[in-house]
């Protein structure tokens, strides 16, 4: 392929640790409900609250706070305490303030990659958490604009892309999520990369298009540059 003319880039989970983080989190909220329900019943509910709150709360750690607290009181029966209600508050407000340190390899290959074509982070979730952890990574630099959006549509792509004056054939967006990175930007026109992470949520699960002559999946970020290089040489 020909090299892009802009690159999109996902943040959580392939710029750095998300999903692990609310996988400890979902641990603590466990063991707090362990009184009226055991894990696996504690999953099952907290999932479908999530569902159901997606279209009032959005993506991010602010409404999987008020999910979690909305299943403490279904499953207790509006029983649980002031004190394992202040311990779910409290897991909540760690999810916020964790540090955020960049996946490994990931500062060389922005390093690279912003040599290659303009940068842009395309992301969903709360400003504000989005914003913060973007500062908090140090990897503000590298990017010539910043989308934080409520959902990832073949539209979001189009309308982002167009607003750096690229259109969606001459772009290329790469993320961990093959729900939201990969299938609405192909939808778009886009060319779209894979790079996988261990863990995947539920909500973002989906077939990799395999068969798609402009899909492609690289193991790394350093990967993608790498194979970005080689088409710009």
């Amino acid at each position: 392929m020909t090299p892009p003319k802009i690159i999109g880039l996902d943040a959580d989970d392939t710029l750095w640790h998300n999903e692990t983080l609310f996988r400890l989190t979902h641990e603590r909220f466990n063991a707090l409900l362990a009184p009226w329900a055991d894990a696996a019943t504690v999953e099952d509910a907290l999932a479908a609250v999530e569902r159901r709150n997606l279209g009032t709360y959005g993506y991010g750690a602010k409404g999987f706070t008020l999910s979690m607290l909305e299943t403490a009181l279904q499953l207790s029966d509006a029983q649980a305490p002031g004190t394992v209600l202040a311990e779910i508050l409290a897991a909540g407000r760690d999810l916020m303030r964790h540090p955020m340190e960049p996946l490994p390899g990931v500062t060389e290959a922005l390093e690279r990659l912003a040599e290659i074509a303009p940068l842009v982070l395309i992301t969903k979730g709360d400003m504000f958490h989005q914003e913060s952890k973007l500062a908090a990574s140090g990897l503000g630099r590298f990017f010539s604009g910043v989308e934080i959006v409520s959902e990832k549509s073949a539209e979001t792509y189009r309308r982002a892309f167009a607003r750096h004056g690229v259109r969606p054939e001459h772009a290329l967006m790469a993320g961990n999520s093959v729900r939201s990175d990969i299938l609405p930007a192909l939808e778009a026109g886009c060319f779209a990369v894979l790079i996988p992470y261990p863990l995947v949520w539920a909500h973002e699960e989906a077939a990799a298009p395999l068969g798609d002559p402009r899909f492609r999946q690289c193991d790394s970020m350093t990967a993608l540059a790498d194979w970005l290089a080689g088409a710009a040489a």
